[in-house]
């Protein structure tokens, strides 16, 4: 049955995935981004939907008081939240709390505009992140390996977030987005539900369009930086974070969350296991020629240390039915299309 539905972040790398699939289902949306021109672009990638199913809603700062409360009002009335709107752009942070302050107030002004002005509103979906989860203060190796569930949680404290890295900011952003929305839940009594996913690094190809490889997600750019655009002979690049899910999965996993009953009140780790960067390498060299004598050789076959930590999706595969895409297909059809972008800005 079709759905009105609103999005926040829909021009993002994982909201337009998201958009993709509510849109492909025949459900009616409203995407949530911050200026006229977003919207352009947004509409211009997907020009076969009118606004019968395909509307706007502009808010330029999410973490201004009642930002979103015209936005949310609909007639026919909106049943379902998508909230994926968070930074993770590093260089457009200047201190911590640039990655805190969206992450936090922006979820807290969206649920409090949804319970006032679209009481319709059964079911809200907040896409978090496995940087809520995991305890990276710990080590990542042990024996036996660490299992992280839905149960886990970051213990990174406020004081930690504000004082530490960036990187230090951008999880706990992540963990007290969370935590206040579960909180808002219990406390406020809303009309609607909450369900919350939580995946590693997210890569894939895009779905919305960029100018310039310069404007990639944090993710895919490191996989063009140090995968697609380097050489041979240079140095093999450091693991990230050796979980990851495909952006394509993480969408469908939205869907499913937002209409299936019973995801109600769950959270969902979103991952698809391990991929280190020798086997990024070794999957771009065997499938793609042309990037032998840009992708660093290291040692072909070497694989991920057994005592690393991992992440069960055991739930998301029994209440979600959720399956994911190999390896190859994630990094192949990402890096083609990193290519056909780097062509393109040439031209």
């Amino acid at each position: 049955m079709s759905k009105r539905i609103i999005l926040t972040g829909a021009n993002g790398f994982v909201g337009s995935h998201i958009l993709s699939r509510l849109l492909a289902a025949g459900h009616s949306v409203r995407s949530i981004v911050r200026s006229q021109a977003k919207a352009s672009q947004v509409a211009a990638d997907f020009p076969d939907y009118d606004g019968q199913h395909l509307d706007f809603g502009i808010v330029p700062d999410i973490t201004t008081p009642g930002a979103f409360n015209e936005a949310v009002k609909s007639s026919p009335p909106f049943d379902i939240l998508i909230h994926t709107a968070s930074p993770f752009l590093y260089g457009a942070v200047s201190n911590n709390l640039d990655f805190l302050d969206p992450a936090i107030k922006g979820t807290l002004e969206v649920l409090k505009a949804v319970k006032e002005f679209a009481p319709s509103v059964m079911r809200v979906v907040l896409t978090s992140s496995c940087a809520a989860v995991i305890n990276f203060a710990a080590p990542f190796a042990s024996d036996p390996p660490k299992v992280y569930t839905e149960e886990d949680w970051n213990p990174i404290t406020w004081e930690k977030a504000l004082t530490g890295p960036a990187n230090n900011g951008y999880q706990a952003s992540k963990k007290f987005a969370e935590q206040a929305a579960w909180d808002f839940v219990q406390k406020g009594k809303p009309n609607f539900d909450l369900v919350t996913l939580t995946p590693p690094m997210i890569y894939g190809p895009l779905r919305h369009s960029i100018a310039s490889v310069k404007q990639l997600n944090e993710s895919n750019l490191r996989i063009y930086n140090l995968f697609v655009n380097s050489k041979e002979d240079a140095e093999l690049p450091p693991n990230g974070l050796h979980i990851y899910t495909d952006v394509r999965d993480i969408a469908l996993a939205h869907v499913k969350a937002a209409t299936i009953p019973e995801a109600s009140g769950q959270r969902f780790i979103i991952c698809a296991g391990h991929v280190s960067s020798q086997e990024i390498s070794d999957i771009l060299r065997k499938s793609m020629p042309e990037l032998k004598s840009r992708t660093p050789k290291g040692t072909p076959g070497a694989k991920v240390d057994p005592k690393l930590f991992t992440a069960s999706s055991e739930k998301a595969k029994k209440v979600l039915g959720l399956t994911y895409k190999t390896k190859e297909e994630t990094f192949v059809e990402l890096a083609k299309q990193l290519l056909e972008i780097e062509r393109n800005e040439k031209v």
